[in-house]
């Protein structure tokens, strides 16, 4: 098999772990959720191979901005929610 048909079969296993990744996020427990996140990551960059090996610049723009969201995430969800930190206060 060559690089050029492992490229285009790509996007199933990205597809796989986005989805893995979807599941994850709707955690109850903030670890697992950040285990999301960071999967969520991976399936970004695999979408961004494929895309470039397919030239579909939208999707690698899509990809990008959804990892820079998904790394905000990981972050809100390492120092905790401040809006639950104040309800917890009062």
């Amino acid at each position: 098999m060559d690089l050029d048909t492992l490229l285009d079969l790509l996007q199933w296993p990205a597809m796989a772990v986005t989805l893995v990744a979807a599941f994850l996020v709707g955690a109850r427990h903030a670890k697992k959720r950040v285990v999301g996140f960071w999967t969520f990551i991976l399936s970004n960059a695999l979408w961004i191979v494929w895309g470039v090996h397919d030239e579909a610049w939208a999707l690698i723009a899509l990809q990008a901005g959804l990892a820079a969201m998904n790394i905000r995430a990981i972050v809100r969800n390492e120092r905790g929610d401040p809006v639950a930190n104040e309800r917890v206060a009062q």
